[in-house]
């Protein structure tokens, strides 16, 4: 999709532990690792040639988010969901837009009227994994857990489906300003863009530096809490 496969480069940079992936399962469709099917389509003037998603897929890993304005990229992403039974959003342009939606790390705004989503406002996705991009040993657990059917730690990342605009901003609405941060530092060791740091032993954040790739939100302890103090029982 719309993204600069970073994600799937992450994926690849797994080594030796790539082979223990490739071993348990059969790669049917990935750019940067295997070769596609193709279908050829001869014209007056040209050859088309497209590349075929393959039926019956059991875990579809999607990189990049969607451009509403790509007519292919969407029709692309309905057929993936139609022919996989579990799709899984890689990297924050697919789980939250990313940088292609929000912001960009402390650039200027690039003048553009394309749109971009993420891949859950388009079709049902049953997992996602933020970052910018994932850490390999992240990609690596998820992948191993998935086959091993570990539901207990797939949960959260079948929850953050739900946090398509997850940023720091999440961290101050839901925790800090809630007095439910117990300044652990998770956050801002999480957080590739360096977009949060501890202080006084809590998090500050500087929005103008987060690019809403959700790390920081996936790994708080506290972000499933309640949001009121009040709530929680005594």
């Amino acid at each position: 999709m719309s993204g600069c496969t970073g994600c799937l480069i992450s994926f690849a940079d797994t080594y030796e532990k790539l082979l223990d992936i490739l071993g348990a399962v059969d790669l049917v469709y990935a750019i940067t690792l295997a070769d596609a099917v193709t279908k050829v389509t001869e014209t007056e003037d040209k050859l088309v040639i497209e590349r075929v998603y393959p039926d019956e897929v059991d875990i579809a890993l999607v990189e990049g988010s969607i451009c509403l304005d790509d007519p292919h990229a969407v029709e692309l992403i309905k057929e993936v969901r139609e022919k996989s039974k579990v799709v899984v959003s890689l990297g924050a342009c697919a789980a939250t837009g990313g940088v292609t939606r929000f912001g960009r790390g402390g650039q200027n705004p690039q003048p553009t009227h394309v749109s971009f989503v993420p891949v859950a406002e388009v079709v049902k996705v049953d997992f996602a994994i933020p970052g910018c991009p994932p850490s390999t040993d992240a990609i690596v657990k998820f992948l191993m857990a998935a086959l091993e059917g570990d539901t207990d730690y797939l949960e959260m990342y079948a929850e953050f489906v739900k946090y398509q605009d997850a940023s720091g901003e999440n961290l101050i609405k839901q925790v800090i300003s809630q007095g439910l941060c117990m300044g652990c530092g998770t956050c801002a060791a999480a957080c590739q863009m360096r977009a949060v740091a501890m202080y006084d032993g809590k998090p500050d954040v500087r929005m103008e530096m987060c690019i809403n790739c959700g790390s920081c939100v996936l790994q708080c302890p506290r972000i499933r809490m309640p949001k009121s103090k009040g709530l929680l029982e005594v």
